[in-house]
């Protein structure tokens, strides 16, 4: 059948494409494009297939408080993180909301796990609330998605990643030059063996890459990589130890994609009888406080997450008034030795 013609993206904020124009691509009643937003157990997948390809061509975002606001501006955030139960997500979040807070923001949060869908679903979700600014983490989008958050036309931060080609305003660390970094570290104390337990994530899989490349420059011997669920706990630095004991060879360097990872490693290692450091020296991320209060406490690799939070807020806030804005705020990394090596 032929449909009438439609409009192209919009580039005010948030694309001007009604639920008439989905309607008219998907060649259903508009009443439908409402049940496969809101009840799909009620259409058919066939036809609920249709409707949400014409969602995805025209971009479209449903406005879920059309006609509440007096002004343009909702005061609020919307912030897409992957968890908070990590240490590592929950210091910049909470500094991000707080520095929001007390310039009048508030801020939603949504949890999207590690799978690439379920955030693009969350972040569908948050933008049909109209938030005045996005904060996302990690700076690796889909073209569609690029160009979705383009034609909502608010500013975006992506933290705890670096890119070269960065939504907006970029503020995070790279995380393959923290690999490198612990590699050289161990290199400097005479090791030549390595070995990697990581999370499987894109940034701790970086870590990991950045890892494994700088041994293979420094001619070393990278003994054993394995792979854990992300997000990883203790129990799985344990199990990933367990797993790769027998492939240790004489004293060996372990990067743990996390601190919850190498502490896991470090109790297993007690249980196996590997002494640390001298046999196993072990470096975590992300400075938790496990890595200071265990006993004793073990080596890890700080990237100031208050900070990262603080410069997030800074930057979405300079944007929102119009400022000119850098696009990318690189934070620092530091490795804390301590007795695990």
């Amino acid at each position: 059948m032929e449909h009438p013609t439609l409009p192209s993206r919009s580039r005010g904020p948030f694309a001007s494409v009604k639920i008439t124009d989905v309607a008219a691509l998907a060649g259903v009643a508009p009443m439908t494009v409402s049940r496969v937003l809101n009840t799909p157990d009620r259409v058919s997948q066939l036809t609920a297939a249709k409707v949400r390809a014409a969602i995805e061509q025209l971009g479209y975002v449903p406005n879920l408080i059309a006609g509440g606001l007096s002004s343009r501006r909702s005061r609020m955030i919307a912030a897409v993180v992957p968890t908070i139960a990590s240490p590592m997500f929950h210091e910049p979040v909470q500094v991000f909301t707080d520095a929001m807070g007390a310039a009048g923001y508030h801020v939603m949060l949504a949890l999207s796990g590690y799978e690439p869908e379920a955030e693009d679903a969350q972040i569908r979700a948050v933008l049909a609330r109209r938030p005045d600014g996005l904060l996302l983490t990690g700076a690796h989008r889909t073209p569609a998605m690029r160009l979705l958050l383009s034609d909502a036309q608010i500013p975006v931060v992506e933290i705890w990643d670096v890119s070269d080609s960065p939504t907006d305003i970029l503020v995070g660390f790279d995380h393959g030059e923290v690999g490198a970094a612990v590699a050289d570290f161990f290199a400097a104390a005479g090791h030549t063996h390595y070995a990697a337990l990581l999370a499987s994530d894109p940034r701790a899989m970086a870590r990991s890459q950045g890892f494994a490349q700088r041994v293979a420059q420094l001619g070393h011997v990278m003994v054993a990589e394995h792979r854990l669920p992300a997000p990883a706990a203790i129990r799985d630095g344990r199990l990933g130890l367990r797993a790769i004991a027998q492939r240790l060879a004489g004293r060996t360097a372990l990067f743990g994609s996390s601190d919850n990872v190498a502490y896991g490693a470090i109790l297993e290692a007690g249980v196996l009888g590997i002494a640390v450091p001298n046999q196993l020296s072990v470096c975590g991320f992300g400075d938790f406080d496990i890595s200071r209060d265990a006993e004793p406490g073990f080596t890890t690799v700080r990237v100031d997450g208050a900070e990262i939070g603080r410069s997030a807020a800074e930057q979405l806030l300079l944007r929102m008034n119009g400022a000119t804005k850098p696009n990318r705020v690189l934070v620092p990394h530091r490795i804390l030795p301590r007795a695990s090596t």
